[in-house]
């Protein structure tokens, strides 16, 4: 039976760990040829290991999303390497430093915007350019948070580049709806990846936010990657301009 990605070409940043390797592994195993990139060299050639061990075909490039020039470099390694582009989960992101909208500073600031917003804008960019060249259409889908639907306390900067990431989405899709091009977002809650991890070191700080969603669990990187293959497959042929909630039931609360 063909996987529901059989014959696309996907491109994963952010895949060195977390979301974007059980992302890439799922793309692999849907049938995706899946160009696997992050600023992490020894995480993303890991990676396409485990994307080869489940059968799937997978090469590493490293980017900087928020560098143009690598984002172009990127896109035109993946053409040169499977000749199109055909999907895309725009996933490389920072969580940034926990302060209030006072406390937070310029340089925190700007680093969660550079990275999360500009680095998926960058990347959009690009790949949508990709799609119109090669006049196959196209979807996209980018990790933004649930911190981009609701209010993200201490997160002020996170939670800024996150709703821009849900504006950025919805703008595209309906500029380019006519080109067969889909463009959605993903909003996760809690996930157990190792930025979460780290960031809750304190066992009492997880069991609140484990408490905080409805489904009363983590949710597992597989999880969103199963969302995302969805939204990049012909099965989501209607969808566009969505950015969905994948949180155990958070933001229904």
């Amino acid at each position: 039976m063909k996987g529901i990605l059989e014959g696309k070409v996907g491109l994963i940043t952010g895949a060195g760990s977390g979301i974007g390797r059980a992302t890439s592994i799922i793309f692999g195993a849907e049938g995706a040829k899946v160009v696997v990139s992050d600023i992490n060299e020894e995480g993303g050639n890991e990676t396409v290991a485990m994307v080869k061990e489940a059968g799937g075909d997978a090469i590493f490039v490293r980017c900087d999303v928020a560098q143009s020039s690598e984002v172009e470099a990127l896109i035109k390694a993946c053409v040169s390497r499977y000749g199109q582009l055909n999907c895309a989960f725009n996933n490389a992101g920072i969580s940034g430093k926990m302060a209030n909208t006072v406390m937070c500073s310029e340089g925190n600031f700007d680093r969660n915007i550079a990275v999360n917003l500009k680095g998926v804008w960058l990347c959009m960019k690009n790949e949508i350019q990709q799609f119109l060249d090669q006049g196959t259409g196209g979807a996209i889908v980018s990790t933004a948070s649930i911190a981009g639907l609701v209010a993200a306390a201490y997160a002020p900067a996170y939670g800024a580049a996150k709703h821009g990431v849900n504006g950025l989405t919805k703008s595209a899709a309906v500029e380019f709806a006519k080109k067969n091009i889909r463009v959605n977002s993903v909003c996760p809650g809690l996930i157990e990846t190792p930025m979460v991890v780290q960031a809750g070191t304190d066992s009492k700080m997880i069991n609140n936010m484990v408490s905080s969603q409805p489904i009363g669990r983590m949710g597992q990187p597989s999880e969103i990657g199963e969302a995302v293959a969805w939204l990049c497959s012909d099965k989501a042929s209607l969808v566009t301009g969505h950015c969905m909630p994948v949180d155990g039931g958070y933001v229904a609360q």
